[in-house]
């Protein structure tokens, strides 16, 4: 073997989560373990719920207040996004409601000016009726002269 590159080989204490401990040989002193052969379900004939989380419960503890902070903040948006859409609403219906007084208007107006031509035209019916009246009377004089 070659000199100076290989690990001091010591006794090493294991520790378990279950309060077993027992002496082994390994490059560190010490070793702490959440499973021995006195508490695992293969080895006991046991179940038993093992509190440790693996790496993703560990960065779902670490970072999911974030994902909150980002549900806040992705409401707040939606919240200004649908006040924003409510306020163009309510002024497309203003606009709306303007057009509909404005042509409201036109309509009367031209209503009113249709009823004026019409009241015109019976005057001038009115006024051509006796003219015709007083034509057709010399012509019935003669008819009843021959």
């Amino acid at each position: 073997m070659k000199q100076g590159i290989h690990p001091e080989y010591m006794e090493c204490t294991v520790k378990c989560t279950c309060g077993n401990t027992f002496v082994t040989r390994s490059t560190k002193p010490e070793l702490k373990v959440d499973i021995c052969n006195m508490c695992h379900p293969f080895f006991t004939g046991t179940q038993k719920l093992i509190d440790t989380g693996g790496r993703v419960q560990r960065f779902a503890d670490k970072f999911g207040s974030a994902s909150a902070a980002v549900a806040e903040r992705e409401a707040a948006k939606k919240a200004a996004k649908a006040a924003k859409a409510a306020e163009l609403e309510a002024a497309k219906k203003a606009e709306r409601e303007k057009k509909a007084a404005e042509k409201a208007a036109r309509a009367a107006e031209y209503a009113k000016k249709a009823e004026a031509e019409a009241a015109k035209a019976a005057k001038l019916a009115e006024e051509a009726a006796p003219a015709e009246e007083t034509a057709e009377a010399p012509a019935a004089e003669e008819q009843a002269a021959e």
